[in-house]
């Protein structure tokens, strides 16, 4: 009965880095985090989606965040990580900076979205958690992978 408690208090989420900004998605989607790889370009798709890549033989479709939320590229880097999501029966990978930590967010400290946020579109934020001196972006991974 005490770990349904803890279940309904606290979110576990990956806190990762997009340019100089904290993001954090709830763990129980992620499958792994994998270094950046070669990934196979696929024409006519959108443009935020790098292509697809063999991941331990399954073919997963890659998205930029950076592009997704209209954030200028950079170069990838030894920083530079893949999370690999699985929603819904969908395996997909985000591109992302750098994957920092695993933590629990007590609920309580998850804010509603300010109305403007520089460069993500607020359909694709689920709320603001601030923690210490830290802020992070908890974003609806419903909304990123429509």
């Amino acid at each position: 009965m005490a770990n349904d408690t803890v279940t309904k208090t606290d979110i576990k989420v990956i806190v990762f880095q997009l340019k100089d900004e904290e993001y954090a998605l709830e763990v129980d989607y992620i499958q792994s985090i994998e270094r950046m790889q070669p990934v196979t370009r696929i024409p006519s798709t959108s443009p935020f989606v790098t292509g697809v890549m063999n991941l331990r033989g399954v073919i997963t479709p890659i998205i930029n965040l950076r592009k997704r939320f209209g954030i200028e590229e950079k170069e990838y880097d030894e920083a530079t990580r893949i999370l690999v999501i699985s929603k819904d029966h969908l395996e997909l990978g985000f591109i992302v900076d750098g994957a920092n930590d695993v933590i629990d967010i007590p609920i309580e400290k998850i804010e509603p979205s300010p109305e403007v946020i520089g460069g993500v579109e607020t359909d694709y934020i689920r709320g603001v958690i601030k923690l210490e001196k830290r802020l992070f972006t908890l974003l609806n991974l419903d909304k990123i992978v429509q």
